[in-house]
């Protein structure tokens, strides 16, 4: 018997994959599956820990722990057994951000695919990628500054904008894709941007109190000069403005068609909220724990995602909304 013959079509098919970059580019997702929001998740959490590291590299005065950077001293990477505990502490924030760069870029290749369909997925990743390393470099001045508080701060703050587009990101691997529109009352919308931007005071206060405080970063770092006392009065000015705002929110989104989903979201903002203020107080009535403040410190870029995930879900793709959400949304 002679030996079957072997199609063309079959011998394409067994033929190996071309071993270029289009090639490796096709073995990427196409879609966004269950990989995709894993890593989003990760993305997000890996942000909102390096927060609790860089925290308690504040909080214990290890600041300095590495007098250096890139190095941790002129003539080591990384710490010696001199440095101690603080040199590892300080060490150990930097090598986590090594942590966020590989999950974000596996995030990103994750997505890159999508570009034309869905363009803002990559595009999130990229700005958080681009972050993480212009955060790495402001953690480096932040160090040969000697822990100035205003780079410190400014350091923190780029945390809690990484976390709130690590939220973003989050919310959209789960959205579809579309033009979206508003499911909530146009006045609904403008009490929770209000309400952002007060999170944002509130954020921003709390940088400057820590800047005042005992927990600045190192024994013989620099102070801003503001009374503590004072300011931690003055942060919980806004925290209680937020709050009221919040109560708002969570009340009015009762109201709401349950498909918008407000209530779900506002009542994650409202949690976060009532644990954070309870931690406020007893932190400052407790003298100010090392462990408590850097729960604290968590919570406020936690705060900040669940702020993200309120203004995002306040809009639908347009072929979701049915007449009535189109109505309610107008009104």
């Amino acid at each position: 018997m002679s030996a079957p013959q072997t199609s063309s079509a079959d011998t394409t098919a067994a033929a190996p994959a071309p071993a270029d970059g289009r090639g490796l580019l096709s073995r990427l997702p196409a879609r966004v599956g269950r990989p995709t929001r894993v890593l989003a998740w990760l993305v997000l959490i890996s942000n909102i820990v390096i927060v609790g590291t860089g925290g308690l590299v504040r909080l214990t005065g290890s600041g300095m722990g590495c007098e250096t950077w890139p190095y941790c001293t002129p003539d080591s990477l990384v710490p010696t057994q001199e440095l101690g505990i603080h040199g590892l502490i300080e060490f150990g924030n930097r090598t986590l951000t090594g942590v966020l760069v590989i999950v974000a870029l596996l995030a990103f290749l994750s997505v890159v695919r999508l570009w034309r369909t869905r363009p803002e997925l990559p595009r999130l990743v990229l700005a958080i990628g681009i972050g993480i390393i212009l955060q790495a470099v402001i953690g480096g001045v932040t160090v040969w500054l000697h822990l100035h508080p205003s780079i410190v701060g400014l350091h923190y703050l780029l945390s809690a904008a990484l976390v709130a587009i690590a939220a973003a990101y989050v919310v959209r691997v789960y959205a579809k894709p579309g033009r979206r529109e508003l499911v909530v009352p146009r006045g609904y919308a403008v009490v929770a941007h209000v309400t952002s931007v007060v999170v944002l005071i509130t954020v921003v206060i709390g940088i400057l109190l820590t800047g005042s405080g005992p927990h600045a970063g190192d024994t013989a770092a620099a102070r801003n000069g503001l009374d503590p006392i004072f300011w931690q009065h003055v942060h919980s000015w806004p925290a209680y403005v937020l709050f009221a705002l919040t109560l708002v929110l969570f009340g009015w989104s009762y109201r709401l068609g349950a498909t918008t989903g407000m209530r779900r979201w506002t009542g994650l903002l409202l949690g976060v909220e009532l644990v954070q203020i309870a931690i406020g107080l007893w932190q400052a009535r407790t003298g100010l724990p090392i462990a408590l403040v850097n729960v604290h410190m968590m919570l406020a870029v936690t705060l900040v995602a669940a702020m993200t995930a309120v203004i995002l879900h306040m809009k639908q793709p347009h072929d979701m909304l049915g007449a009535g959400e189109r109505s309610t949304a107008i009104s």
